[in-house]
């Protein structure tokens, strides 16, 4: 089968091959998936660098993280899906193997594709879905009338807590680009701040809490939008928790989602339902895995980079 792999870690463009390899062994309670699409996402470009290893890949180490497929396997102790049924999957972060023709991924971390979306968009939702609802309501307990503010609120994390926090009930104020202001505002934010023209801080106050995910100036800069007392949950960098705690009262944690198969057919709910859409700007072919990557490392994008792997 044809795969996006590397055989040593390094820079994108060096070291990323799409190349031949063998179909992967189906274990007792996988399911094995033919590939359809598969989301590109921020980890895939630092698992190639090496920043989330402590040694040299496994050679060659297939790569990628979620995907939308058709069951064309099923292992013997595996009882949830059939051969044939459409489902999508943010896969084992220890495995990958999205980037690929097949892929073996463990029933537990699959659920049945939103009959609503095409292979593509189901393709870029698993694992930024997972990580907004897993910050929004285990890392901060988001509930009704909660007032969040969300950072980057058009890109694929930022995308999905908009829509996931609105459908809690949550009162959502997000920051965007000039260009994204209306696409954040029609996913559901009550308030859209332009970050290029307005310095959040200054016009939003007493959050109860933030979800930052850009990291850096932005997450120092919103401990001041919190109130006494509130959570900012980042996905990208690791606040000191105890210099925030005794400056500002506040909480503040970093954490790294988990595949969930329970948590997306949830999603897969929602989706169905019409209270929550994927957001896709690009989709790229299987051959060209490696301009996706990089195009994902560069940042600013609205929504999700996707690459077909069967039409």
């Amino acid at each position: 089968m044809k795969a996006a792999v590397i055989n040593q870690y390094g820079q994108v463009r060096d070291v990323v091959r799409v190349t031949d390899v063998p179909v992967p062994a189906v274990g007792p309670r996988d399911v094995l998936i033919e590939v359809r699409a598969a989301g590109v996402n921020p980890v895939d470009h630092l698992i190639v660098k090496g920043f989330l290893s402590a040694g040299e890949p496994s050679r060659p180490l297939v790569i990628g993280n979620e995907l939308a497929g058709v069951v064309t396997q099923v292992g013997a102790e595996a009882t949830r899906f059939a051969v044939g049924d459409e489902v999508f999957s943010r896969v084992d972060p220890r495995v990958g193997g999205a980037f690929a023709e097949y892929v073996a991924v463990d029933e537990s971390l699959v659920a049945a594709k939103p009959s609503r979306l095409t292979f593509e968009e189901a393709a870029s939702l698993p694992l930024v879905a997972l990580t907004a609802l897993q910050a929004l309501t285990e890392q901060a307990d988001v509930r009704s009338g909660t007032r969040v503010l969300i950072h980057g609120g058009a890109g694929g994390v930022g995308s999905a807590a908009v829509q996931i926090a609105k459908q809690i009930g949550a009162e959502v104020v997000a920051t965007a680009g000039s260009g994204s202001v209306e696409l954040v505002r029609e996913l559901g934010a009550d308030r859209v701040i332009d970050y290029r023209t307005e310095k959040f801080e200054e016009v939003v106050s007493d959050v109860d809490v933030v979800l930052d995910t850009i990291g850096g100036e932005t997450q120092e800069r919103s401990f001041g939008a919190l109130k006494s007392g509130g959570t900012l949950v980042s996905i990208v960098a690791v606040p000191d928790a105890d210099a925030k705690k005794a400056r500002w009262n506040v909480e503040a944690r970093s954490f790294f989602m988990r595949p969930q198969g329970e948590q997306l057919a949830h999603l897969a709910g929602l989706v169905e339902s019409g209270q929550l859409r994927p957001i896709v700007e690009t989709v790229f072919p299987l051959d060209e895995a490696s301009e996706a990557l990089q195009k994902v490392e560069r940042g600013g994008a609205r929504g999700k980079t996707v690459i077909s792997v069967r039409r």
